[in-house]
């Protein structure tokens, strides 16, 4: 059998190796890669791994022997599930493996950000030191006010460790989660998202994207911040009106902001809609990879083996996720 796996500059020997090891011909691909040569490196592939490249309606057709698509991470955006629907191909991902580390993540974003820590580290490593002058002053986590778009199971991690760890107040914005799940996790649960954003200090976005949700944090959103407020976002570029994100920060009219996604990757310091944030200290840009730790990428690897086997040995393929675009498959999967 053969396995494709995309978006090979993401490191996961566990995975090449526990294939290999069950005598199954793999092939990795770089970013990037032009549909056409994907169409043809997959025809008579049995499996295709990916992370970020697009696995279109053209590259399922061209891929005959296509039995499964396994999403080595958690969004689905870049699979045309309908195309592999209608040849009862199943895809999964794996939804649950980083849901405390990119939580964690976030929250170093938010208190780098708070502590002054890009501008300050900057500063000494120039200057070998500085002095408390008001300009270095940083913000402290407890007795602030920090809001949540979404509140899933990474937002409600981030309340945690925000509420009970740092003693600061929760507000959550999230149609989708009562009012009941937000209070056992310490969130106060608002209803009007622009209210709450006016209301916060810190903001952190734990969204899925869909149709609802895309552009979501826009140029109404960001003019109801504090000028003091931090913007967090580890979720998905697309759910924020990243230009005026870029003017409100450029602007002054809102204090800094970590953000580890983009609509448009990778980044790049020219020539990218995100290049004027570059080397701005109250700006932290990582490179999608909040979730990069030795745990997460150890469950990531077992799970998506997992997946694989049940793959290619033509059992049922589990869907632990609850999207209900991979809910919506009939062939070939079962759901827990």
């Amino acid at each position: 059998m053969k396995a494709i796996r995309t978006d090979r500059e993401l490191e996961c020997p566990g995975i090449d190796a526990g294939l290999r090891a069950r005598g199954i011909e793999l092939v990795t691909l770089p970013d990037g890669i032009p549909e056409a040569e994907l169409m043809a490196a997959v025809a008579d592939a049995d499996l295709i791994l990916m992370c970020y490249t697009p696995i279109t309606a053209r590259v399922i057709e061209a891929a005959r022997k296509l039995k499964g698509i396994v999403k080595y991470g958690v969004g689905i955006d870049a699979i045309d599930i309908p195309a592999a629907m209608r040849r009862s191909i199943p895809v999964v991902n794996v939804p649950d493996y980083a849901e405390e580390t990119v939580a964690e993540g976030a929250f170093a974003l938010m208190i780098a950000l708070a502590k002054r820590l890009p501008a300050i580290t900057a500063a000494v490593s120039r200057d070998g030191w500085i002095w408390p002058e008001q300009r270095w002053l940083g913000r402290d986590i407890a007795g602030a006010t920090l809001g949540l778009v979404g509140c899933g199971k990474i937002g409600r991690s981030m309340a945690r460790m925000a509420g009970q760890g740092f003693r600061a107040r929760v507000l959550g914005f999230d149609p989708g989660v009562d009012a009941a799940t937000m209070r056992d996790a310490g969130v106060e649960k608002v209803d009007d998202l622009k209210a709450m954003l006016s209301a916060c200090d810190f903001v952190s976005v734990h969204c899925v994207l869909n149709d609802q949700t895309r552009g979501l944090i826009g140029g109404q959103e960001l003019a109801c911040m504090k000028p003091s407020a931090i913007l967090i976002n580890v979720s998905r570029g697309a759910l924020i009106d990243e230009a005026a994100l870029v003017e409100a920060i450029v602007a002054g009219r809102i204090a800094g902001a970590g953000l580890d996604v983009y609509s448009l990757e990778p980044l790049a310091r020219s020539g990218h809609p995100m290049s004027a944030l570059f080397d701005r200290d109250n700006v932290i840009l990582f490179p999608h990879l909040t979730f990069f730790t030795y745990e997460a990428m150890r469950r990531l690897e077992d799970d998506t083996l997992a997946r694989c086997f049940e793959v290619l040995e033509g059992r049922p393929v589990t869907i632990r996720s609850h999207d209900p675009r991979l809910r919506a498959q009939t062939a070939g999967v079962e759901f827990r």
